[in-house]
């Protein structure tokens, strides 16, 4: 697509926020932080994904964001089966995911710095496995942080499949 096409494009940006996603005082700022309109929807799977005027990628990316380790604990614990089936539907669609965990790194899982029982083993091993198994990666960043980098990664993503749309002229 030609640039001034994308730009335009580009400016029409919204974010899609699944319904599932609490309204909380974290939620409202990362939501301000993002700084594009929000449209709350329900999503297949993740959740924050994008469209704009040209096209919608709610099938092809998204971010699934968690606040912690102890939350991630979870998915891989008590709700690891509903957690793989989000993740299977993914792939099945050909989706790329990111996982973008708040208040964490890779030392604090190999340490077992956080509160869940799970053993840093098991929780490092099912990161690994989520790596090899899904088209994922996996981010870690401060909730000060996420709703900046929720849009960043949104728009790179919006910004590239644009730019492979074959070229038009500007008019």
């Amino acid at each position: 697509m030609h640039p001034c096409n994308v730009n335009a494009a580009l400016s029409s940006m919204t974010v899609l926020v699944d319904t599932r996603e609490q309204d909380t005082p974290s939620a409202r700022r990362r939501m301000k932080q993002i700084g594009v309109p929000i449209e709350r929807v329900a999503l297949s799977f993740g959740d924050y994904s994008t469209k704009c005027n040209v096209i919608d990628l709610r099938d092809q990316v998204a971010i699934e964001r968690k606040m912690d380790l102890d939350e991630l604990c979870a998915c891989y614990g008590r709700d690891r089966s509903r957690f793989t089936r989000e993740f299977e539907r993914a792939k099945e669609s050909g989706a790329k995911l990111y996982m973008l965990v708040e208040n964490a790194d890779w030392e604090k899982a190999y340490k077992g710095d956080y509160r869940s029982r799970m053993s840093s083993a098991s929780l490092v091993a099912s990161m690994q496995a989520w790596l090899a198994r899904y088209n994922c990666q996996i981010l870690f960043c401060a909730p000060q942080t996420s709703g900046r980098l929720i849009h960043d990664i949104l728009f790179r993503e919006l910004k590239e499949r644009l730019e492979a749309i074959p070229d038009e002229d500007c008019g």
